[in-house]
């Protein structure tokens, strides 16, 4: 039986590059998602046989639901979940306006975990499935101006930790992957409605425009992220916990994450002196 793949966010970046990639494959059945059907045309010359395109705001619990009920209606299961859709924020804590924060948190985080929370049945009564979160290189590391951004992959990173304790013995698992800054347009428009407003943090300016920079500039490719993601998926039987992509993600995160154990190890009779044994 073929297996069924349910991608979000698939109008561009790594979603439109990974469902090129599984859109292609003989034995895979892909569902593909985007707020405007229009966006998923390009789908059009692969065998539609294999596909469904859905319309779909992961901020909407009723248009979840509904993107549910086709997938089982049509294929009938769904043995991977790629929580992709999501969006970016950047400016200074201080100067953020706080609807759009509270909007990214939630598309990145309460939209992933809604999405997740209606597959989950499918995926328990088949006793398997995968569940990939595409999370952030600034989930391991942060750099100025992406802290509200950088709050909402560490949340991801907190909510899949636990998801796969809880799921770890329904033979479902739970990957989440961290890229660095790859050539996507997942910055552009956010970037761009940012500027420092405040004297005390105009050396921070350079930082958004170099992200709305990024667009077209970064190192990370799309295409080879989405490809390493689909291999890691298909070609094991265990999948990685935690994916770091690009060399950002990898030395960065090291480097943060290196730090951490190092103070914690650093206080450990202080850190231990609180509990009355």
């Amino acid at each position: 039986m073929s297996k069924t793949w349910f991608i979000t966010g698939t109008s561009s970046g790594f979603g439109k590059e990974l469902a090129k990639i599984v859109a292609q494959q003989d034995d895979i059945n892909l569902v593909a998602s985007a707020r405007k059907m229009p966006d998923l045309d390009y789908l059009d010359e692969y065998d539609e046989s294999k596909i469904l395109k859905v319309i779909l705001d992961v901020t909407d619990k009723t248009a979840i639901n509904k993107a549910v009920d086709q997938i089982k209606d049509k294929f009938g299961q769904i043995d991977v979940l790629v929580n992709n859709a999501g969006l970016g924020y950047f400016s200074t804590i201080e100067e953020s306006d706080m609807d759009e924060v509270k909007y990214m948190f939630d598309v990145n985080v309460f939209g992933l975990a809604n999405v997740t929370k209606a597959v989950l049945p499918i995926m328990r009564a088949q006793k398997s499935g995968v569940i990939v979160n595409l999370s952030s290189a600034l989930a391991l590391t942060t750099i100025p101006t992406t802290g509200f951004y950088s709050a909402t992959k560490y949340a991801v990173e907190g909510y899949a930790d636990t998801l796969r304790q809880e799921v770890k013995d329904l033979g479902i698992q739970v990957m989440n992957v961290e890229p660095s800054g790859a050539r996507t347009n997942w910055s552009g428009r956010s970037s761009e409605k940012t500027a420092t407003k405040i004297k005390d943090y105009q050396q921070f300016s350079d930082s958004i425009t170099s992200v709305s920079d990024s667009v077209t500039d970064a190192p990370g490719d799309p295409k080879l992220i989405a490809k390493v993601i689909f291999d890691q998926v298909s070609q094991n039987e265990v999948v990685p916990k935690h994916l770091p992509l690009g060399e950002f993600a990898y030395e960065g995160g090291l480097s943060n994450l290196s730090g951490i154990i190092d103070e914690m190890k650093s206080r450990k009779d202080i850190s231990l002196s609180t509990d009355d044994k």
